[in-house]
């Protein structure tokens, strides 16, 4: 396979993680259309890592507008954690630089308007750019002002015409869902004030390389991001890094501060987390090696646990129709004979199957309701928020299982 890198155009040689092939994660299958299920449509699943900028990208590019589509399942209000995640950097932020009434703040995938409408309750004025109309319908509904687009530079100048300037751009977790992601960048220059700023949230992947984020890999991530390729992409459009900020979401993320050059004080904190990379040698080949030991052998103890749990008569269901679960499960090549279903608080993916796993989507009252033993955490990010709210299985003994870095039962 002769496959060029995203960003650089170079040819790429190094496989971090063939993941064979797997359907959408997102793709949810209508459990009444047999026919939708025989057809399924699947896909490579490859990760290769450009040994010149440092971008580790998947190699198949599947189409926007067959993932991001009218009725894309993901949307963030269901995650308590993750709006109150919101709530508090829309208070950081606007103390920080000093939003108000005069002030625009724009929010790159703002989805069902998780994050925007911390800001309008501050009377900030904000602008939503969402490409999935369903979800820019729900955040239109409480009062969050909503374009659905994808955003890339073209759209950047074709707003900025209309006069919108945005003193703060936000972009959290679409860095990675993005192909051409030096035209999305290059946007956020053209929509931001001369003293303006962006902050963009994503998973590190010094996190998924050290704790075996596998399951973070599916097709809407195009990208794997180090401090190191973001500085390089960022340098070439001619913008600044000047902060950065280590998170706890999604399994260790970064949230990168950028600007016009010299418009903000540069912060240690940047050279500092560059150098980290340096040490952990996210600059050359070696850095990358090995992750498909690690990745068998998490999928292996998962397995074994499932087949010891059946054979004792245990009863398994899984919380979570997550992105990052139907990877896990497809890879591990988990089905409805293994799990006997999984719940989700989205009311959208209630009652569908689970894409290639087929495991059958139910509400959270399916789990008092059938009492199974086992509850397995899919999204295992979110595993202490789902413990707390799901105690009551103690009430049968149940317990709760995380696959993801290694496996434990609690």
């Amino acid at each position: 396979m002769n496959c060029l890198c995203r960003f650089c155009q170079k040819p790429l040689s190094q496989t971090l993680v063939d993941l064979g092939e797997t359907p959408l994660a997102n793709s949810y299958v209508s459990a009444d259309d047999v026919k939708s299920v025989v057809l399924e449509k699947r896909f490579p699943l490859r990760v290769m890592v450009c040994n010149y900028c440092w971008l580790a990208q998947t190699t198949e590019t599947i189409s926007a507008d067959d993932i991001f589509k009218q009725d894309y399942a993901y949307l963030s209000s269901y995650s308590s954690g993750w709006v109150a995640h919101a709530h508090r950097y829309a208070d950081e932020m606007s103390k920080r630089f000093d939003l108000g009434p005069n002030s625009k703040v724009v929010e790159i995938a703002s989805n069902d308007g998780y994050l925007l409408q911390h800001f309008v309750a501050l009377n900030i004025p904000v602008l939503g750019v969402e490409p999935a109309g369903d979800a820019a319908a729900l955040a239109e509904g409480i009062g969050v002002p909503t374009r659905v687009m994808f955003f890339d530079e073209t759209s950047a100048i074709a707003l900025s015409e209309e006069g919108i300037a945005a003193d703060l751009m936000v972009a959290n977790n679409v860095l990675a869902h993005v192909p051409n992601i030096r035209s999305f960048v290059a946007g956020f220059k053209t929509l931001m004030n001369p003293n303006g700023v962006a902050t963009f949230e994503f998973p590190h992947i010094a996190s998924l390389l050290g704790s075996v984020q596998f399951d973070t890999i599916y097709h809407e991530h195009y990208s794997y991001l180090s401090l190191t390729f973001l500085e390089n992409l960022v340098s070439e459009i001619g913008m600044s890094i000047f902060d950065v900020e280590k998170l706890p979401t999604h399994g260790g993320s970064l949230r990168v501060f950028i600007c016009y050059p010299d418009a903000h004080v540069k912060s240690l904190i940047v050279d500092h987390i560059l150098a980290q990379e340096v040490a952990m040698e996210l600059d050359k080949p070696s850095g990358y090696e090995g992750f498909t030991a690690k990745v068998n052998k998490v999928t292996s103890d998962f397995l074994i646990f499932l087949a010891e749990a059946k054979l004792q008569g245990k009863t398994i269901a899984g919380y979570g129709a997550a992105a990052k679960g139907n990877t896990f499960l497809n890879v591990a090549k988990v089905g409805a004979s293994d799990l006997d279903f999984v719940v989700d608080l989205n009311t959208q993916k209630q009652g569908k199957l689970l894409p290639g796993s087929h495991i059958p989507i139910m509400s959270p009252e399916k789990i008092k309701e059938l009492k199974p033993d086992y509850l397995i955490i899919l999204p295992w990010n979110l595993a202490d928020e789902i413990i707390e709210q799901q105690q009551g299985i103690r009430e049968w003994g149940g317990q709760f299982v995380t696959a993801v870095p290694e496996l434990r039962i609690r």
